[in-house]
C-alpha cells in the first residue's frame, strides 16, 4: 500500500472519513459503535474516496492486518463490506482490486442516482417539505463556507447534505441504494470539482436554484433542478476521468 494511504488509513479521522462513515454503515449501525470489520471499511472506504488508492489498486489482507494489527479476518471481513458497494471487486488470481469504472460505466451509475434521487424527491416533496427547507437552512451556508476552502471541502459538505436529504425518506431500499451509488461516485465527484475553475461556483448556483424550487413547493421543478444538478457534476466527472492531464491536475487540487 503507498505510504500516503497508510499515513491515512492510521490518522485521526478527517471530514472525508466521517462522511464516508456515514453512507457505509447505514442504517442503525451507522449511530452504533460499529465492529471492528465496518470500522476497517470505513477506513479502507475513505482512503479509497480521497484517491489515495487509485483504481486497479491491490489490496493485500496481509498488509492491511498488519499496518492495523487485527487478524486477516476482520480485514477479509472488511473487503467484502466494500464489495458490496462495489468500492473494491474480487478476481480470482489477484485477489481484491480497487473498482476502476471507465467512463461509459461512471455516465450509468450517475443515471441511476439521478433516478433514485428523483424517487427521493417525490416522497420527500409530499411527506415532510418543512425539513426539506430545515436542512437546506442548515447546510447552505456550510456549503458556501466550503467553497472559499477547497473542491475536498466542498466535496465533503455537499456529500453530507445528500445524506441529510436521503435520511428524510422512508422508502428505506432507496435510501440505501442511494447511500451505495453515492459513496461510488464521491471520488469522482472530487476530482470533478477540481479540474474546472470555476466548478464549486456553478454548483452551489444550482443548489440555491434547488432550495429555491423547495421554497416554492414545486414538486416538478425541485426533481429537475436536483436532476440537472447530478448531471453537471456527472459531466464534470466523466471529463475529468477521460482526460488524463485534467486528471493529474484535479488530484493534485483535490
Amino acid at each position: 500500500m503507498p505510504e500516503q494511504a497508510l499515513a491515512a488509513l492510521l490518522a485521526p479521522k478527517n471530514g472525508v472519513m466521517m462522511a464516508v462513515e456515514q453512507a457505509l454503515l447505514r442504517g442503525d449501525g451507522a449511530h452504533a459503535s460499529p465492529p471492528i470489520a465496518e470500522q476497517i471499511a470505513a477506513r479502507l472506504a475513505g482512503v479509497i474516496t480521497m484517491d489515495l488508492l487509485h483504481p486497479g489498486q491491490r489490496l493485500f489482507e496481509t498488509d492491511l492486518s498488519a499496518a492495523l494489527r487485527v487478524s486477516r479476518s476482520p480485514v477479509r471481513e472488511a473487503i467484502r463490506i466494500l464489495e458490496r458497494d462495489r468500492l473494491v471487486e474480487m478476481h480470482a488470481r489477484r485477489g481484491a482490486t480497487v473498482t476502476a469504472p471507465d467512463a461509459r460505466e461512471l455516465q450509468d451509475i450517475f443515471e441511476v442516482r439521478t433516478a433514485l434521487f428523483s424517487i427521493l424527491l417525490e416522497q420527500v416533496m409530499h411527506d415532510r417539505p418543512g425539513d426539506l427547507e430545515a436542512v437546506f437552512d442548515e447546510f447552505l451556508p456550510r456549503l458556501a463556507r466550503a467553497a472559499a476552502e477547497s473542491p475536498e471541502a466542498y466535496s465533503v459538505q455537499s456529500f453530507l447534505f445528500n445524506l441529510a436529504i436521503a435520511d428524510l425518506c422512508s422508502n428505506r431500499l432507496v435510501v440505501d441504494q442511494l447511500k451505495a451509488i453515492s459513496l461510488r461516485t464521491l471520488r469522482y465527484t472530487r476530482l470533478g470539482l477540481a479540474s474546472a475553475p470555476d466548478a464549486m461556483e456553478r454548483s452551489l448556483k444550482s443548489w440555491r436554484a434547488f432550495h429555491a424550487a423547495v421554497v416554492k413547493r414545486d414538486t416538478a421543478a425541485v426533481i429537475e433542478t436536483a436532476s440537472k444538478r447530478i448531471r453537471n457534476i456527472r459531466d464534470l466527472s466523466v471529463n475529468a476521468m477521460r482526460k488524463p492531464a485534467a486528471l493529474a491536475v484535479a488530484r493534485k487540487r483535490a
